[in-house]
């Protein structure tokens, strides 16, 4: 069977066993649809969170941006791990001793505030859609490519079976098919891995290999007979077309950190992973979350830089100096280069008329590099004509590295769908998290908590529901008009959640007197700084050289969280401190021992 059809199989297989699950666990109350009815078992929580947490960034983007940045790319995993690892230890067992639905909930109970309430449910909101635009991305780029529909259409498909479970299921569903998915999408990320370490390496285990030895044709190329670790080949490959070496770096130390940290606090202050913990019945039940949860995520995270490794080479080795016609003796194209051209994720300009693939260093587009002038309508790169300044002619989107590393090293056809369904697996599972908290904050911290107090469960519910249907046709406009890279995008998710979100939560747990007054001038100077810097170099025209400090935009949320907090201490200092019921709120939250699993008021 071809591609195609096996892609049909195994994609509808997936999507099949998601509505299944949906309709089995659909919700029935508040509680349900919330939290789940806090009855998730430990093990099944850490397979959702994991899904939840490794978004199509994680999947999809994250060895695509350590491919082409090389030692630069580890900022990701680095970030990404790390925020993990203090969501874990220093948020979750507390944030569930509280008791509550959401974020916005925590912020608003804890700062005695409806103010500091809505001010949270719209930077979670915007945080929210900001990541679900990458989530979208990688849903429009698998089926451009592999079911060779129209980018609208698989948007549209992606959008009816997120809706399906997360309106019908709420957390319910969404977490049983959150952990159906992580084993998709585990499975389909180390498949591959594993079939092209043995090819290239002759280890079994892909990160054995990423330290290992070439083998076969490309490891005999050493003078003296002997073979060459794989690190080494792709130095000496890159080297060679003029790029900077693998295993070097270019950014400065201080952006490495600014984005290192952006990302940490960022990960410890997504809404949609922390109400993760608000899903199993008891605080220890969190910490077991956490575990399982960090164990999951570690087998993907351990396994990118080696994709990113095996992707690079085969790609250099495969694409570099091959003819673009088939000429007898002489290397040529292979398919799935020109597959891949069809969706415009990848494009090559003959600019010397050799008819060969020059692919050396410098762009290969024409004008600079923002997300405007080089998009088409649906996301797809447009290229004319090639940058006259570079003798490169080729482009290569960075997010199909991971969806194309198994046809590039000719693996069979099966291996190359079941990517597939793990693309669409990841993206899709970070999503429905995400939709599911723009639908909670409206309709329990805006409605039940704020604006109607007196509304019925059954009310409740039904706003929940339409909420989050709005919420899908929002996220699907994201979907067809993509404002960059999915890793980049979900980068500045995290930076607007590590300026807002994670000074209001770790003052919230730690500082009994951090009041209202504070937290809320943070929050707003925080996400506002933020937001206002991304938007300035990435879609309004700044260049790198106006960088306040060096610090990219990737990296500006660890600037605004600090920012956060110094306007909340400040400000906090000056104004009333919280009354003494919310400090001993606070006290309460901070006590390990004893605690009883608690009630939330709904």
């Amino acid at each position: 069977m071809d591609v195609q059809t096996w892609t049909f199989l195994i994609v509808g297989g997936t999507f099949a066993l998601y509505i299944g699950i949906a309709i089995w666990s659909r919700a029935s109350t508040t509680g349900d649809f919330y939290i789940a009815g806090r009855g998730v078992h430990p093990l099944v929580n850490g397979m959702a969170t994991g899904a939840d947490w490794m978004s199509a960034a994680s999947f999809i983007s994250m060895a695509g941006l350590i491919s082409f940045m090389g030692y630069d790319g580890a900022v990701y995993l680095m970030g990404w791990t790390g925020g993990y690892v203090l969501l874990a230890l220093l948020l979750a067992p507390y944030l569930r001793k509280f008791g509550k639905f959401t974020v916005p909930d925590f912020v608003g109970d804890r700062y005695y505030s409806n103010g500091a309430r809505i001010v949270a449910v719209v930077c979670a909101v915007f945080v929210s859609f900001t990541y679900v635009a990458g989530q979208m991305r990688g849903v429009g780029v698998v089926f451009s490519r592999f079911l060779e529909v129209d980018i609208n259409v698989g948007v549209a498909i992606g959008m009816a079976i997120v809706f399906f479970y997360a309106v019908l299921g709420g957390m319910k569903g969404i977490t049983y098919t959150q952990a159906a998915q992580y084993c998709v999408l585990i499975f389909a990320y180390l498949v591959p891995a594993i079939f092209i370490s043995i090819l290239l390496t002759d280890h079994l285990i892909p990160q054995i290999g990423f330290g290992g030895a070439l083998g076969g044709a490309i490891g005999s190329q050493v003078a003296d007979g002997s073979t060459i670790k794989l690190l080494d080949k792709l130095n000496q490959l890159n080297t060679e077309l003029g790029f900077a070496e693998y295993t070097s770096g270019s950014k400065s130390t201080l952006d490495i950190l600014c984005i290192t940290g952006a990302l940490m606090a960022g990960t410890a202050g997504l809404p949609h992973v922390i109400v993760r913990f608000y899903t199993v019945p008891r605080v220890r039940d969190a910490r077991l979350s956490a575990g399982w949860a960090l164990f999951f995520i570690a087998l993907l995270y351990t396994t990118a830089p080696a994709v990113a490794a095996f992707a690079r080479t085969n790609l250099i080795e495969s694409v570099s100096e091959a003819n673009y016609a088939t000429v007898e003796g002489e290397k040529s194209i292979p398919q799935w280069f020109k597959t891949w051209e069809d969706t415009g994720l990848l494009a090559w300009v003959d600019k010397n008329g050799d008819g060969k693939v020059q692919y050396v260093a410098g762009k290969a587009l024409a004008g600079k590099p923002s997300f405007t002038d080089q998009r088409g309508a649906h996301g797809e790169r447009l290229v004319s004509n090639g940058n006259p300044d570079t003798k490169n002619e080729l482009y290569v989107d960075r997010d199909i590295i991971v969806l194309a590393n198994p046809e590039i090293a000719d693996l069979p056809a099966w291996v190359i769908a079941l990517v597939a369904a793990g693309g669409l697996a990841a993206a899709l599972s970070t999503a429905a998290g995400l939709l599911l908290v723009v639908s909670t904050s409206i309709s329990h911290d805006l409605l039940k908590r704020v604006f109607v107090p007196s509304i019925s469960e059954k009310q409740e519910l039904l706003a929940a529901r339409v909420a989050a249907a709005f919420a899908v046709l929002i996220a699907g406009y994201f979907g067809i008009n993509p404002p960059g890279f999915v890793a980049q995008v979900v980068a500045f998710a995290f930076g607007l959640a590590a300026s807002s979100f994670f000074p209001a939560i770790i003052l919230g747990v730690f500082a009994k007197k951090a009041n209202r007054e504070g937290v809320i001038a943070g929050m707003l100077v925080g996400i506002t700084f933020t937001a206002a810097y991304i938007i300035y170099f990435k879609f309004l025209g700044g260049t790198s050289d106006q960088f306040w400090f060096g610090i990219s935009p990737e990296g500006i949320g660890a600037l605004g969280m600090v920012l956060n907090f110094v306007v909340a201490l400040v400000v906090g200092r000056f104004t009333p401190p919280p009354p003494q019921d919310v400090q001993d709120m606070v006290e309460h939250i901070r006590i390990p021992a004893g605690a009883s699993a608690p009630t939330a008021t709904h």
